[in-house]
């Protein structure tokens, strides 16, 4: 089956001062597909990810060129309204960041910022996600209850939730799985099998194992570099490029 793309990106450079961080990335990523972004610390797949929704305009000396589409638009075009960009791609932080507020208002927080609760239920918009990030069972009965009680797995899916609440159309997740358990981790993952049939998702990882299992394309950057991308079962068995074979076999990186 043929997936059309959702985002794109072309000749990607990225310095922080005079430090190259992303060197000419090129990849085309596919509407409600989990992409997967592999390889050791420090090789640029975070910096990236940042890429997707802006987040690296914050950091001072940042400096970029190429293009980054989203349904076709230039994300980085002046009149491009970044608000309304963070709002289609959001993001999922490497360790759970709710806030600390009762488990509806971290849900509510981004409707009411965005004025959806003027023209729909607040109490719908939370029950929703809470049901899409598969937490409603567990919380359902207790929203009054401080996020910060939870534990972490809880924490995460719950930033998901408030990820979710927002109606993005990109969910971009930066090593969501880092600091859960096994049986976490595992949730997360399933969770995202679920949300693929409505959300695009790229997904940074550590864990070769992880993007195997989870992803249905993978990239493999090398210092700052797109070494190969492509469907990740042909990653995983059959790379084009040494390079690959030799990360995931675990002779490099």
């Amino acid at each position: 089956m043929e997936y059309p793309e959702k985002m794109s990106v072309r000749d990607l450079q990225l310095f922080y001062g005079d430090f190259q961080s992303l060197n000419g990335i090129s990849l085309s990523i596919k509407e409600r597909q989990i992409t997967a972004l592999i390889g050791p610390s420090g090789c640029g797949k975070s910096t990236f990810l940042r890429c997707l929704n802006r987040m690296n305009d914050t950091i001072p000396g940042v400096r970029m060129s190429g293009q980054v589409m989203l349904d076709g638009q230039d994300i980085y075009a002046p009149a491009f309204d970044v608000v309304s960009l963070r709002q289609q791609v959001g993001m999922v932080f490497q360790r759970p960041n709710p806030f600390p507020k009762t488990i509806f208002d971290n849900v509510a927080f981004g409707p009411r910022v965005l004025g959806m609760h003027k023209t729909r239920s607040l109490d719908g918009i939370v029950r929703h996600s809470l049901q899409s990030a598969a937490l409603w069972e567990e919380v359902g009965g207790n929203l009054k209850q401080s996020a910060l009680d939870l534990n972490a797995g809880q924490q995460q899916r719950l930033c998901i939730a408030r990820v979710l609440a927002v109606e993005p159309e990109v969910i971009l997740m930066d090593e969501p799985c880092s600091a859960l358990d096994p049986g976490a981790t595992l949730a997360i993952e399933d969770l995202m099998w679920r949300l693929e049939k409505e959300y695009t998702i790229v997904i940074v990882t550590h864990n070769m194992q992880q993007a195997a299992r989870a992803s249905d394309w993978t990239g493999f950057f090398w210092l700052g570099e797109l070494v190969e991308y492509g469907p990740t079962e042909r990653i995983f068995t059959a790379p084009t490029q040494k390079q690959t074979e030799d990360y995931i076999t675990g002779r490099a990186g």
